[in-house]
């Protein structure tokens, strides 16, 4: 066997693990790579396989492996668009869902996908007539770029570029909504079609494809608002149609046209979303339609035993060095409280060391000197730490492997330091609603129905627990499904109760998070914002009227808007130091 037949064969082997299919059969060719039910078609191994060429092949491979183990094509025929921009784009964000679901779990699998579509970008620059669609390949590359932290490739920079302003604008509220439904290709689908219906992209797009062309520019009816203001409106493509002739106010229907979904009006209405029972007005108070599916479980509920050795393993690996550099850091956190516990002695004892203090009693009562003492700690300040971690989609991949790895050691940490630590996470039990939507539609779906979706609270580490018999615990978050979406004005109500009814004298409780508030199935029947404000309630109650003491930590996501007492950070590697340092500087602080 030669070098390239042997490359061909690791390369089918790497292929059918990445899409966990035994019996997918892969044939290498001269034609581009393709998927065909349990039949993979790749270009054959290059003879002169360089370290570029050997990178875009992989990626060509990944790709195929990605498609293979996380999308349904059938599925993706009845949900898509019938033509037109609004296919090209729903087509180019299944791509990125597939991508984005790849890196978060492989992180060796970003640098091949990079490689590949460099190489797409450079054919589709090389030959403009392919007819591809500027807007969807610049919406895609927006999209990719948050949902999966990776920069966009040098080649197709200048086509995110243009867009890029008028994408932050009208695209960003949309992405973040994406990426809660990452795991489930169908809401991830519905997520993309009331995008397309905020950017007057949806099914009656019709003109574009009755055109001939897929090429697109920002939707027709936009009358040149949607290109970014460098480019003056025009358009890129041929048979794109005339360009505006500039006489029109590029912001005249920026209001009106491209408002994004999430925009509200003076009711608290958004303008543009898409046919839904809303609110006529503002609800004055929060409101649940149905706890009755809520529950709050403990992690070890949720999975068997052995899954949960499993997925700690599994946690321990995926961050592999980075639990090290983690523990130095709680190692100084821990040396900073124990040099400021308050150490006493116990005299008069009968072992221990001995106290010179007391030596004369060994000659006038040598029946019972009592010339020993003993030192000992007092416990640092009677206080419990909770920590209140976002379990939302977003979070999935190296964030919450993260927040988990750094909850853990942080617990044993301050265990150690006699301070009392609950590890609590929040998520909800259904993507769309659960049961407690089905009951709302079965009653007639009424208006205003408040919070609808299933509440689902997970006790990873309650206080009283050794950290020793809840570490295991804290690897379900990476179980495959747990992460889904995230009402936090609830959750930190509910940590906050619980912080309450402890006895300790001094009580702290740290949210981590990456996002605002987001439940698709109750934002889109009450109105703006709804999750928004009662999150707002509810901090303000706390840090007014309470005597916790709560500090946010958000990652990616500026949380100072909400808290009094809060750190953003951009980078998840940081959020170690973060968490520590707010810690100490707490203990630091009198009480």
């Amino acid at each position: 066997m030669g070098p390239r037949e042997a490359a061909q064969l690791a390369q089918s082997g790497c292929v059918r693990s990445l899409a966990d299919a035994e019996k997918l059969s892969v044939h290498f060719g001269n034609s581009a790579p393709s998927l065909d039910g349990d039949t993979a078609t790749l270009p054959a191994a290059a003879t002169d396989m360089t370290p570029e060429k050997r990178r875009l092949w992989r990626g060509q491979a990944d790709s195929v492996a990605l498609e293979k183990r996380y999308h349904d094509a059938a599925k993706h025929r009845r949900l898509a668009p019938g033509s037109g921009p609004s296919k090209a784009v729903f087509d180019r964000l299944e791509a990125v869902r597939l991508e984005a679901r790849g890196c978060a779990e492989y992180a060796g699998v970003g640098d091949n996908l990079d490689a590949a579509l460099s190489d797409r970008f450079q054919y589709l620059l090389d030959n403009p007539d392919s007819g591809y669609s500027p807007l969807a390949e610049a919406l895609a590359l927006h999209a990719r770029e948050q949902l999966t932290g990776r920069a966009t490739p040098d080649v197709a920079s200048d086509i995110h570029a243009k867009y890029r302003t008028w994408l932050d604008q009208h695209v960003k509220l949309d992405v973040s909504r994406l990426s809660q439904a990452l795991d489930d290709q169908e809401a991830f689908a519905m997520a993309v079609s009331d995008l397309l219906a905020g950017l007057k992209l949806g099914d009656g797009d019709s003109e574009n494809a009755e055109s001939g062309s897929a090429s697109s520019e920002p939707p027709p009816d936009s009358e040149g608002d949607d290109t970014p203001p460098e480019d003056g409106g025009e358009a890129d493509d041929d048979d794109g149609g005339e360009a505006d002739d500039g006489d029109s106010d590029p912001d005249a229907d920026s209001d009106d046209e491209l408002a994004d979904p999430g925009d509200e009006d003076q009711d608290g209405e958004a303008p543009n979303a898409p046919d839904r029972a809303r609110a006529d007005k503002k609800p004055e108070t929060y409101a649940v339609y149905c706890a009755d599916f809520d529950e709050v479980v403990p992690a070890e509920k949720l999975a068997h035993g052995f899954e949960l050795d499993e997925l700690r393993e599994q946690l321990d690996r995926l961050l592999g060095d980075q639990q090290v550099a983690i523990g130095r850091v709680a190692n100084r956190l821990q040396r900073r409280l124990l040099a400021q516990q308050e150490h006493a002695w116990q005299v008069d004892l009968e072992e221990g060391v001995l106290n010179t203090a007391r030596l004369t009693r060994v000659i006038t009562r040598p029946e019972r000197p009592l010339a020993f003492k003993q030192a000992h700690a007092v416990p640092y300040r009677d206080t419990v730490v909770t920590l209140l971690l976002d379990n939302s989609g977003s979070m999935r991949g190296r964030p919450i492997a993260m927040a988990a790895s750094c909850a853990d050691i942080l617990a044993r940490t301050l265990e150690r330091c006699g301070v009392r630590t609950e590890v609590l996470g929040f998520t909800t039990r259904a993507w769309k609603g659960g049961q407690s939507r089905e009951r709302w539609q079965q009653e007639g779906s009424p208006r205003n129905p408040g919070r609808l979706n299933d509440l689902r609270h997970i006790i990873y580490k309650s206080a009283d627990a050794p950290w020793r018999r809840s570490r295991r615990n804290l690897g379900l978050m990476l179980q495959k499904g747990l992460l889904k979406e995230n009402i936090d004005g609830e959750a930190l109500n509910w940590a906050h109760n619980r912080l309450l009814a402890r006895p300790e004298r001094r009580r702290i409780l740290m949210m981590i998070s990456d996002g605002a508030p987001i439940d698709d199935s109750t934002l889109s029947v009450n109105a703006g914002k709804y999750l928004d404000r009662h999150l707002r309630e509810v901090i303000t109650r706390v840090e007014q009227q309470s005597p916790v003491e709560l500090v946010a930590i958000g990652i990616g996501h500026d949380v100072t808007q909400y808290y009094q007492r809060a750190v953003t950070i951009i980078n998840v590697d940081e959020l170690a130091d973060v968490m520590t340092q707010e810690l100490a500087s707490l203990f630091d602080a009198p009480v």
